[in-house]
């Protein structure tokens, strides 16, 4: 018997980790490429011998010549790994309203290609989920993509959740988003692929400069690696990691804070907020604003230093706008 080849073994236990737990039937979400389609490759593989139902989706964005006929080939090819079901969903990208526009209803502005893209991708991977049942989608994101992630977070000014990249595991509308190849360099997909005699396709919007992505992937992350090490990679991915457990622990503690600084009729006590330490603060009136309907993707830290000032620096200035026309102001010794 041939020797397994390391990346076919690595990607294979990635997803067997990741589906540790996991009850019920799953999707892969793939667009052929090679990390989506080793992952695909990897999942046929394992699923069965975890006695679990696995199918897969493609997602049709009709942004390139050729994409249905794409989109249909992967599907094809699902069908004979043994996928099923298989969904070949179609989305429509251009013109998509930003995420502000859809909470407050404007229509005078709109999402950048890659934003539209990434919300219709996740909008048809869910519901393809809630179609077929599924209670899990798992997505190809490498190693690689979580450090050119934490370097566009950081160049944007991101805090430590920006700066915390992408979760291993996000629950959305009662489905899990998982990302089983986080801790697997992309270069394994392609040698995963390789091994296994799969085609991958190569995306050229990947090397469109036009993205801030390409550009990431293109020049500065490479930079990085020749300056500094090609160990560059995996410490930006360990530095996304450290980050997240860092943010989930402050977020509990925000958590806790904003149930005790409400008050029976929905304001907030500015003596509660005042005596919090900064980093707990801010998050406990980011999460008060999405409560009050303010959209999380137009939120920005400029609304949250506003409300902070309403607390910490107050001159008797004027009520606070959020996305979504909520306006919050200082009553006495309360927000409102």
């Amino acid at each position: 018997m041939a020797a397994l080849a390391p990346p076919v073994a690595a990607v294979r236990a990635a997803v067997r980790q990741a589906l540790r737990g996991v009850r019920g039937c799953v999707l892969v979400a793939c667009s052929g490429g090679a990390d989506s389609l080793a992952l695909a490759a990897a999942t046929a593989f394992v699923a069965p011998r975890l006695g679990m139902p696995a199918g897969l989706v493609t997602v049709d964005h009709g942004l390139q010549p050729g994409s249905a006929e794409r989109a249909a080939a992967v599907a094809e090819w699902a069908r004979e790994a043994g996928f099923a079901p298989v969904d070949v969903a179609t989305v429509s990208v251009r013109n998509r309203p930003g995420p502000g526009d859809r909470a407050s209803g404007a229509s005078a502005s709109w999402q950048g290609p890659e934003a539209a893209a990434r919300d219709a991708r996740y909008e048809a991977l869910v519901g393809a989920a809630e179609r077929h049942g599924a209670v899990a989608i798992l997505l190809g994101h490498t190693r690689d993509d979580q450090a050119e992630t934490v370097l566009l977070a950081l160049a944007r000014g991101s805090g430590p959740r920006g700066l915390a990249g992408m979760p291993p595991r996000r629950d959305v509308g009662g489905v899990a988003l998982l990302r089983p190849l986080l801790d697997v360099a992309r270069e394994d997909t392609r040698k995963a692929c390789a091994a296994l005699g799969l085609s991958p396709w190569e995306d050229p919007h990947n090397v469109d400069p036009a993205y801030a992505r390409s550009r990431v992937r293109a020049t500065a992350l490479p930079a990085l690696v020749e300056a500094l090490g090609a160990g560059v990679v995996d410490n930006l991915a360990r530095t996304a990691r450290l980050l997240a457990a860092d943010a989930a622990t402050l977020d509990e503690l925000a958590a806790t804070a904003l149930d005790r600084a409400r008050r029976p009729d929905g304001a907030l006590a500015v003596q509660e907020l005042d005596r919090l330490p900064d980093a707990v603060r801010t998050r406990v009136l980011q999460a008060w604003a999405r409560e009050l309907g303010a959209s999380p993707a137009a939120l920005s830290h400029r609304h949250v230093g506003a409300l902070d000032a309403l607390v910490t620096d107050w001159r008797g200035q004027g009520a606070v706008h959020l996305p979504g026309g909520i306006a919050v102001a200082r009553r006495g010794n309360l927000l409102r």
